[in-house]
This record gives C-alpha cells, structure tokens and sequence, in this order.
C-alpha cells in the first residue's frame, strides 16, 4: 500500500513538472516528509530523509531531461563546463551543512524559499538580455550558490540558474538546456552526501541508503519521467498563465503551513 503512495507521488509530481516547467522537488520533498512522518520514521531524520530521497529522484528525471534537451542542441557544454566544478563544491557544503541542522529548522528553510519561488511564479518574472560575457569568477560564485542551495532543500537549480542565464543573455531555451544538465551534478554530488552522512545510522527505518529512502525512490521513479513528458504535452492544451498563478498560490500555502506547523507546533 505504501509504495502505491510513491507511486501515486510520482505521477503527481511529473505531471506538475511538465506542465509548469518546474523541478520536482519542489512537490516531491514536502511529500515525502508528509508520507514519513505518517509511517512514523524518527522526527529527527524526516527531513534530511526527504531531502536525500529527492535528490536522487532528481538525478534520474534530470538525466532524462538533459538527455532531449541535448538532442535538441539547447545545451551550451561550455557553460556547463564553467560552472560543473563550483556546483559540486558547493552541493557538497550544502549536504554537509544540512546534517548539522535540525529537522525543524531545515523544514522553515525550505519552506521560505518555496514561498519566495512561488511569488516569483505569481508575477511571471522573466528576464531576456542581450548576450554579455560573464566571468569565471561570476561562474564559479553563482554554481556555488546553486549547488549549496540545491543540496540543502532537496530541489533542482532551475530556480537560479535559469534567471541567472537568461541574466546574462541566453536565450530561454538555452537556459533550460544547460540548468537540466547542471541538474545531474547537483543530484548525483547531493545523494553521495546524504548516503555518506546517514549510512550506519541505526535510527534509519529498514530499506534505506543514508539518508535516501529506496522504497520511495523506485515508486517515484518508475512514474515521474513518463508523466513529466505527458505534462508537457497538456500544457499546450491549458491556460497555462492562470494555472501557474493557481500552483503558485498553492505552494504558498503549503509552505506557510509547514512554517506555522514548526513555529507554532
């Protein structure tokens, strides 16, 4: 019955990314913590849990993504050749920051940034600039960012290093192109970290590899990519304008929610 769950998150989750273009793991992680805390895994470990699992879906979804996006030659290698180094340095940091952390703590974190990425889908910012020639040190400052920032809430880059790119003059599908590739390094650095910094724990509930849940993982996985594609395709059939404002509205809630719930709770 449980894996029906992850499977059902699943569906849900790469529906929604393919309909509004956004990562996974802004659904898939409050998710996961709700479906952790239901089956009673220790408080203590909930979040880090749903943040390690994420980003290991997150590395096969993104390979899948990155994958056509190459196809379609809307992956600029150089780019991501300037920032794959810093990306990992600072997913890395990221992880290893996290488990210092409490859960609760972790959990407001999330929570505020999912409140600051929703009302930048509100206002539907976008940002396209002629072609300026960007620094590696800027590179390597902003893939710091990205990386430790991606490993600490359990989600993709997408929500800076797309305004980032298109910031500096790429063009929208350029800037999709090289963030799903960026995806895989955050991912695959982020899931190292959470398996290193929870393998032995014997707190952890039976099935998991650190901090990453394998039950969830597979249910999640078996779903999402089919429906990330089916999601892109419904989204040329619907007002995507107002459903992005309505999606932004409803992860303000939720994280709202989360806030109160570990403030008040």
């Amino acid at each position: 019955m449980t894996f029906l769950i992850y499977i059902g998150l699943g569906i849900f989750a790469g529906t929604l990314s393919g309909i509004f273009g956004i990562g996974g793991g802004l659904v898939i992680v409050p998710t996961l913590l709700f479906c952790f805390k239901v089956l009673n895994f220790p408080q203590e470990y909930a979040m880090h849990m749903a943040i390690g699992t994420s980003l290991s879906i997150i590395l096969v979804t993104v390979s899948n993504s990155m994958y056509g996006h190459h196809l379609n030659r809307n992956v600029d290698w150089s780019i991501v050749k300037k920032i794959f180094v810093s990306i990992i340095i600072g997913a890395f940091v990221g992880s290893f920051v996290s488990k210092d952390l409490a859960a609760n703590t972790l959990e407001i974190i999330f929570s505020i940034y999912v409140v600051l990425v929703s009302l930048k889908m509100f206002a539907d910012i976008k940002v396209e600039r002629e072609l300026k020639e960007t620094s590696m040190p800027l590179y390597s400052f902003v893939g710091f960012i990205i990386g430790f920032k991606s490993a600490l809430l359990g989600i993709g880059g997408g929500t800076i290093s797309i305004p980032f790119l298109t910031w500096r003059g790429q063009p929208m599908k350029k800037a999709v192109g090289v963030s799903a590739a960026l995806g895989i390094p955050i991912a695959l650095s982020g899931s190292v970290s959470y398996i290193i910094n929870g393998y032995g724990n014997p707190n952890l509930p039976e099935y998991s590899l650190g901090y990453i849940y394998l039950p969830a993982l597979v249910g999640v996985v078996l779903t999402s990519s089919f429906f990330a594609r089916l999601g892109a395709k419904i989204s040329h059939k619907l007002p995507q304008a107002q459903m992005k404002k309505g999606f932004a509205i409803f992860l303000m809630i939720v994280a709202i929610k989360m806030i109160y719930q570990n403030i008040l709770g």
